[in-house]
């Protein structure tokens, strides 16, 4: 199990669970809307450290991303199984192929 496997049973883990007990148990309690709207937040925060090229605060603020991205999906009980398995039924497909095949 890699650290993003744990992160996202540790996720799951704190759904229904106090919102005085955890910061994740607080998002879960604002509910879906609000955990999309900090998702958006942070990857915001990590495009600014990319376009000014800060390493080390664009590894800290893509850390940020991928925990607000699993708080968002497991508020829509989407697991990291689910995205990954997405990621694998496209694996060898050309990005503009892949884009293509999406129905409007």
């Amino acid at each position: 199990m890699n650290a993003l496997d744990r992160l996202a049973a540790t996720i799951a883990s704190r759904k229904g669970a106090d919102p005085e007990s955890s910061w994740t148990a607080k998002l879960f309690a604002k509910g879906p809307e609000k955990c999309a709207e900090k998702f958006g937040e942070e990857a915001v925060e990590a495009i600014i450290e990319a376009v000014k090229n800060d390493r080390d605060k664009l590894t800290s603020e893509a850390a940020d991303v991928l925990y607000h991205l699993l708080v968002m999906l497991a508020t829509r009980d989407v697991s990291l199984d689910d995205v990954l398995a997405e990621l694998e039924r496209r694996e060898g497909t050309s990005g503009i192929t892949e884009k293509a095949s999406r129905k409007d």
